[in-house]
C-alpha cells in the first residue's frame, strides 16, 4: 500500500470530532443581592457543569472581581459587594477560557494537574497539555 492510500483509508475510519464547543453550555449565573453581599444561587451547578473544584473557581471570582467572598453552607458563593448577572458571567467565561477550555482543539473535555509545582490543563479529547496560570 502506498503513503496516500493509507492516509486516505485512516481519514475514513476516523470518527468525525466536532473543533467546537457548542455542546457545552455553561448555566447562567443565578444571583441576586443581600445586603452588601451578591449570592450567587447556582454556584455549585455551574462548578459541577465545569467540572472544576469550588474553591478554586471562588479563588479566581475573587481575583477577578477584586472582592473577598466565601462559599456558604448551601453551597452558595457569597461576594462581597455589588456585581449584576452580567459581571459574574464575564468572570465565568474568562474562567472557562484559562482553566476549561483547550487551547488546541477547543474542547472541554479537560482537567487540571499539578506537575513539578506547575498547574497544567490536560486534554483528554486532543492531548494537548497546557500550562495555566494559579
Amino acid at each position: 500500500m502506498e503513503y496516500d492510500d493509507m492516509l486516505d483509508r485512516a481519514m475514513e475510519e476516523t470518527p468525525e470530532i466536532d473543533g467546537t464547543s457548542e455542546r457545552f453550555e455553561v448555566p447562567d449565573p443565578d444571583v441576586r443581592q443581600e445586603g452588601n453581599a451578591t449570592v450567587y444561587e447556582n454556584f455549585q451547578s455551574t462548578c459541577s457543569r465545569l467540572g472544576r473544584e469550588d474553591d478554586h473557581v471562588m479563588k479566581f471570582l475573587q481575583n477577578d472581581l477584586g472582592t473577598s467572598g466565601h462559599i456558604d453552607e448551601s453551597g452558595r458563593a457569597r461576594l462581597t459587594g455589588e456585581f449584576d448577572a452580567d459581571r459574574i458571567a464575564a468572570s465565568i467565561d474568562d474562567y472557562v477560557d484559562e482553566f476549561v477550555l483547550c487551547s488546541e482543539c477547543g474542547l472541554p473535555d479537560t482537567q487540571l494537574e499539578r506537575e513539578q509545582g506547575a498547574l497544567l490543563l490536560r486534554c483528554e479529547a486532543c492531548g494537548a497539555r497546557s500550562a495555566t496560570s494559579e
